[in-house]
């Protein structure tokens, strides 16, 4: 604590990990200090060595190692600041609090709500030594905890977070214990924060929430997702609305009609799967079937030509026969995703399925993980080829030696060489050279 009382500006130092919820928190927590006049650190992975007067680690609990993850930068983070307060809050913080009190190098202990109000927990720590907070159960919650309009983002997209919690209750998932409930943001708040956003400059935003399908399922009156989207397709400045990941059933025929009369809409589609079997997805507690997610992927290629198909797949769940895995992996082959994420099942303490019978050995999750990485890589590559002589337009995002990155609307990495400045510019360029994961470009 000596080292906090000498200085006259204290440093607070973020590390985040996981989702892009959390990362909108962050930023939330960022601009909460930045308006008290502390000096933030943004992003302390990039900055491990950083010394700081305050640490604050936004942890994750989707999975197990998620879980490892969180306890291990914790410990490096003390290594590197032992005399800072650390804080530990977020999901992790939430499901696990009194497994972390217990760690004397762990100062602060905050669940997902306290977020909102972090500056005051952690001055009333620096004040008064109160260590110990009660957390609020977030499964009683029944409003969206509002950090107010955030306006503290990337250089050139912003996450916007619209709900939080999820009344889905998959077999494997902890989430709705750590977020709780479907609680959705107010549309007019998040319509001004769009628009304050907008007037900095930022051309994309990353509609973003825990499960961002129930949007409005909450609310008394009729406001759905697609709603929310048409009102923010009217907001001058912002070029593109990219949605992050989304419950298949989201898709149907009137939300797609509605969808496509929304011109910045971007053409691609984190449709989260999970498995191609149909047996596998009853045990996961999914509520669609391969059949039902088939007719949607035509629907989205039928009104988007360009469209790209991104998922998660979850490899060795419970259960998993090789049979099972075979026809996960056709159906894969068959809907040809651009690109997935593949994670191999771990036992989360808490849900139905790490008590289930026939747990899946190791080595089949890595054989299994293995051949669906490898038909990932393929799909990517052979799209990426497939662009080669076409214009596409980038947002270009970033600089590193000369060498811009950016996106298309639907998603694909783009390499350009330019000396000029072009960050944050929508340019046409021309598609020249494919690899696995980005296409190299040209004007």
């Amino acid at each position: 604590m000596e080292y906090i009382k000498k200085r006259n500006k204290r440093k607070v130092i973020f590390y985040t990990l996981g989702c892009k919820v959390n990362q909108y928190e962050t930023n939330a927590m960022i601009q909460k200090f930045l308006e008290k006049g502390y000096e933030v650190i943004e992003n302390g992975q990039e900055k491990i060595e950083e010394q700081a007067d305050i640490c604050i680690i936004n942890t994750c609990t989707v999975t197990n190692m998620s879980d490892r993850k969180s306890r291990q930068m914790l410990r490096r983070v003390k290594e590197k600041n032992k005399s800072a307060i650390i804080v530990a809050v977020g999901c992790y913080a939430q499901v696990a609090k009194e497994e972390l009190r217990k760690i004397p190098e762990i100062d602060i202990v905050l669940g997902n709500n306290e977020k909102v109000e972090i500056v005051k927990y952690v001055e009333r720590f620096i004040k008064e030594k109160q260590k110990d907070f009660e957390l609020e159960d977030v499964l009683k919650s029944k409003e969206f905890s509002e950090f107010g309009k955030i306006t503290f983002t990337e250089k050139t997209r912003a996450v916007i977070k619209v709900q939080d919690g999820c009344n889905q209750f998959c077999s494997y998932c902890i989430i709705p214990y750590a977020r709780g409930r479907v609680r959705s943001r107010k549309p007019e708040i998040i319509i001004s924060e769009i628009s304050q956003i907008a007037d900095k400059g930022i051309k994309e935003i990353v509609i973003t929430g825990i499960h961002v399908a129930s949007y409005g399922k909450d609310f008394d009156e009729d406001y759905k997702l697609i709603d929310l989207l048409e009102e923010i397709n009217k907001i001058e400045g912002i070029k593109r609305i990219r949605l992050g990941s989304i419950e298949p059933l989201l898709i149907t025929k009137e939300f797609l009609t509605r969808l496509n009369k929304l011109e910045k809409i971007c053409h691609h589609f984190h449709l989260s799967l999970q498995s191609g079997c149909n047996e596998t997805l009853k045990r996961m507690n999914r509520k669609y079937t391969t059949e039902q997610f088939r007719k949607i992927a035509k629907m989205l290629r039928d009104t988007y030509p360009d469209v790209n198909l991104t998922t998660d797949i979850i490899v060795g769940f419970p259960g998993e026969t090789e049979e099972e895995f075979k026809k996960t992996y056709e159906f894969l082959k068959e809907i040809s995703f651009y690109k997935m994420h593949i994670f191999k099942y771990s036992p989360r303490k808490g849900t139905r399925a790490a008590v289930m019978k026939n747990q899946i050995d190791g080595s089949v999750k890595e054989e299994r993980s293995k051949k669906l990485i490898e038909l990932s890589n393929q799909n990517e590559f052979k799209y990426n080829k497939n662009c080669i002589g076409k214009e596409i337009e980038v947002l270009f995002e970033e600089e590193k030696e000369g060498i811009y990155q950016g996106h298309t609307q639907n998603y694909i990495l783009v390499h350009y060489k330019s000396e000029e400045k072009i960050e944050n510019e929508i340019l046409k360029v021309e598609c020249k050279k494919a690899f696995e994961e980005y296409i190299e470009a040209s004007r």
